[in-house]
């Protein structure tokens, strides 16, 4: 199934307001930026692995690394082919395992593998590789293949606003996609290749959701705050989709918010 057709428009009402044209509605109190966050991180990995495969363990201990940085996105989609090994990943979901076979076919792949790490959503390396993923973050830093546009994430006490800055180059369309994750769990593995194993996942994903569209141009994005406090952890990703749904190129992230807690 393609991309678009899977991520749902938000269920939340998602207003937004082009910056540079029309006036923003007065706030009810100062919006409060999280300094923390990076606007231009060096880039996003999504890691795609299973509890059920015993080459992911390296790939999910070096993704917790990755995980605890400011300046790198990390989201683990747990996908559910590998269940019938013997256990059923308590993490996994059908749409993650559906984005996968779409990044499969958006790189003109053949197969699906796991550990899978997806760089800036324009290519994969293997998830256990430190060498590789880094890698691949450096040198699309280097080529102008990161974050170009600037995402900033600031709130009040009852929204959240997102706010897109220009295009630097390159598409000028792109999906504001969130996508949510719990915070870090130890799951206790009973059966299959990781038997009487006692893993720690990270960012794990339980839901995208498409929530509006960019075109290029400077623009803020609003929600409610109690639809992103109730989900858990919660990212942006600012992705360029072919026609066909297919997923393209992260042009620029954030962390509205990340759980830090066991």
């Amino acid at each position: 199934m393609a991309f678009r057709g899977r991520l749902r428009l938000a269920a939340v009402a998602l207003a937004f307001t082009a910056l540079g044209g029309v006036a923003l509605a007065a706030e009810p109190e100062k919006a409060a930026t999280d300094k923390s966050q990076t606007e231009k991180p060096l880039g996003v990995v999504e890691l795609f692995t299973s509890q059920g495969c015993s080459s992911c363990p390296p790939a999910d201990e070096f993704f917790a690394e990755l995980a605890g940085k400011d300046d790198i996105v990390a989201l683990a989609y747990h996908v559910n082919y590998w269940d019938y090994l013997g256990w059923q990943d308590t993490l996994s979901t059908k749409e993650n395992t559906e984005r996968q076979y779409d990044y499969m076919r958006a790189f003109g792949s053949r197969s699906v593998y796991t550990p899978q790490a997806v760089i800036n959503g324009r290519s994969h390396v293997n998830g256990a590789s430190r060498k590789d993923v880094d890698g691949a973050l450096a040198r699309m830093d280097r080529a102008g293949e990161g974050m170009r546009v600037a995402i900033k994430v600031s709130r009040t006490s009852d929204r959240v606003m997102i706010d897109a800055g220009d295009a630097a180059g390159g598409p000028a369309d792109a999906h504001v996609v969130l996508v949510y994750f719990g915070p870090p769990q130890m799951v206790k593995i009973g059966q299959g290749e990781n038997s009487g194993r006692s893993l720690t996942y990270w960012n794990a994903v339980s839901d995208i959701q498409t929530a509006g569209m960019w075109h290029g141009k400077a623009q803020r994005y609003e929600l409610p705050m109690t639809e992103i406090a109730k989900k858990g952890g919660c990212a942006v990703l600012l992705q360029s989709v072919g026609k066909d749904g297919i997923p393209g190129p992260i042009l620029g992230a954030a962390f509205i918010h990340k759980p830090d807690r066991l």
